[in-house]
């Protein structure tokens, strides 16, 4: 009976072991495949905050949150009398420099056409007074009166630079208020979609206080990290698929977009396979979605093919 027990208990252990390794191979989910890396992430979006440049109060608001706007769409419209007023004025201080430089022009044109008669007089006194027919008072009274004309060219003149001057500091100053007019209407930079909006009808908008934040959906990315010992299989351009939680059922294409250079300790809620991995390099995917249907913040699985001499297989996994 004991004989029998020993051969027993030994062969029984055989029979637990190897069923219970069947069972582990059976429920354990497969492993990748060889030739590609898989990595976790969420969906990121290219986003643009917009600001205004102006201080003015907000008067319309188009935005919505989670609506599409198109580039150059207007989202807020600014109070802009205060502008034009400024506008009006510097248009009206610019009429008046350019009404100043035609009048001196004309004067200066006037006196020049003076000087030029007294400088012949001031020669032909020149000759009377050595011939001694006239007094030298008088041959003096010629010459005094071309160089006062003389003066008065040179003032106006010197007038004219300085009003050519004003007339340019208007310019600039036309040019200005212009431009600060234009920017009461803020349009969208980009064509995509209203993630947040920050400013509401009746506040007072400020530069560079955030009106929107927009988000480039058509082209999303996703990061996820990969182990210091697989990083250099990589390349740019490595085929990508990617699969949500929305979408169990569809493989979105992506394609590797930039590899980080720096290694970094693993981030708290990024799951990676080998558990023991402490360094690791971001890597990120480039997605098309002219569907909008990835947003932002979406958790994703993604695998990358780094070999493209294997085959995408019929099923991806996420590896334990």
């Amino acid at each position: 009976m004991t004989m029998r027990r020993w051969i027993w208990t030994p062969l029984l252990l055989v029979i637990l072991a190897a069923g219970s390794y069947t069972a582990y191979r059976w429920l354990a989910p497969p492993s990748l495949p060889d030739g590609f890396l898989y990595g976790g992430g969420r969906i990121e979006g290219t986003e643009v905050t917009v600001a205004s440049e102006v201080s003015a109060l907000v008067l319309e608001s188009a935005l919505v949150e989670g609506a599409e706007v198109k580039q150059g769409q207007e989202l807020v419209r600014l109070d802009a009398r205060d502008l034009q007023t400024q506008l009006e004025r510097v248009l009206a201080e610019r009429e008046a420099a350019r009404r100043d430089r035609d009048r001196l022009r004309r004067d200066l044109q006037t006196i020049r056409h003076h000087v030029a008669n007294l400088r012949i007089d001031d020669e032909r006194y020149a000759t009377l007074a050595r011939d001694g027919r006239i007094s030298a008072q008088r041959r003096d009274e010629a010459a005094n009166a071309l160089a006062e004309a003389m003066g008065r060219a040179e003032g106006l003149e010197t007038s004219l630079s300085q009003a050519g001057k004003r007339i340019e500091a208007a310019d600039k100053s036309v040019e200005l208020a212009e431009s600060q007019l234009a920017r009461t209407s803020v349009a969208a930079p980009l064509t995509g979609t209203v993630l947040t909006k920050s400013i509401e009808p009746g506040e007072f908008a400020t530069p560079g206080r955030p009106i929107a934040t927009l988000v480039d959906l058509t082209r999303v990315e996703v990061k996820i990290y990969v182990p210091e010992k697989d990083v250099g299989k990589l390349r740019l351009g490595n085929e990508a698929r990617i699969r949500t939680d929305a979408y169990p059922d569809r493989l979105l294409a992506g394609a590797v977009s930039r590899i980080d250079q720096q290694a970094q300790f693993t981030p708290r809620d990024i799951h990676v396979p080998d558990e023991r991995t402490r360094l690791v390099f971001g890597v990120t995917l480039a997605v098309d979605n002219p569907a909008g249907e990835l947003k932002p913040g979406m958790p994703v699985d993604a695998w990358v093919r780094w070999n493209a001499g294997r085959t995408w297989p019929a099923d991806l996994v996420v590896p334990r």
